[in-house]
């Protein structure tokens, strides 16, 4: 590697973050997404686009990006909604000025970036803290489960999020991705953390295990997802409240000092 204090205008040898995925939105604003764990977007804008994410999403920037902080939707009732889902209470336009600009935004936690390429008027819902970014042609809101056994023991309660096109948005999942497409009538039970992303053609409820020592002994908690077809599924391989609960017995504690 060079020395930079020999070479002050040179690049250090680092290699580049390999381009998992790149594509253009329906604006025209370019995306790719670089890393393989912990992955980041970049988006090039052209002069007068915009993106926008929740507040503190954002990760760098080029100097000719301007920033807008509102409610962004729905008035003073969508963003009071979104806090009390437990969302940002404020969005973040990012409108490129005076020539072309660059934004990028990062994953917090290891996992995959996805974008989500909507067509007019189709919707994906997604996990509660799932959103990343979008172009502002993408409507983003708060998604109440209807059922009640769903709402209360569905792992995210009543909350997630629905993504509405057109346009390219991006989200974030935990761990690896895996996708089925479920016949219709076709039944998947899966651990609820594990419930990244699914289409609204597709029936999302939650049961209780049966059998005594599948409850007091399975280790699987007391219910199960049900995903009922017809639509595609996305599931993640490490939801966040896992990572959180492998990690606590090696966090100190206060009696440790």
């Amino acid at each position: 590697m060079n020395n930079p204090a020999q070479f002050p205008n040179q690049r250090l040898d680092l290699p580049d973050a390999p381009v998992t995925a790149q594509g253009k939105g329906i604006t025209g604003m370019e995306y790719k997404i670089i890393g393989t764990t912990l992955q980041a977007v970049i988006l090039e804008l052209d002069p007068g686009e915009t993106v926008y994410s929740e507040s503190g999403g954002m990760a760098w920037m080029s100097n000719n990006i301007d920033m807008k902080t509102g409610g962004r939707g729905g008035g003073l009732g969508g963003a009071l909604k979104r806090a009390v889902s437990g969302e940002s209470l404020f969005l973040v336009e990012y409108t490129s000025q005076g020539g072309k600009g660059m934004v990028a935004f990062a994953s917090d936690l290891p996992g995959k970036i996805v974008p989500l390429e909507l067509g007019q008027g189709q919707q994906m819902i997604c996990q509660k803290t799932a959103f990343l970014c979008a172009e502002k042609t993408v409507s983003m809101d708060v998604h109440f489960r209807r059922k009640l056994g769903a709402g209360f023991f569905g792992g995210e309660g009543f909350v997630m999020q629905k993504l509405t096109g057109p346009g390219v948005a991006f989200v974030c999942l935990d761990g690896e991705v895996v996708e089925y497409v479920l016949a219709p009538n076709q039944i998947l039970k899966v651990d609820t953390g594990h419930v990244a992303m699914y289409e609204p053609s597709v029936a999302f409820d939650v049961e209780m295990l049966k059998g005594f020592s599948n409850i007091m002994f399975g280790g699987e908690g007391l219910f199960l997802a049900t995903l009922r077809g017809p639509g595609k599924v996305w599931l993640q391989t490490m939801p966040t409240s896992n990572l959180a609960r492998a990690l606590q017995p090696f966090l100190p504690n206060k009696s440790s000092g």
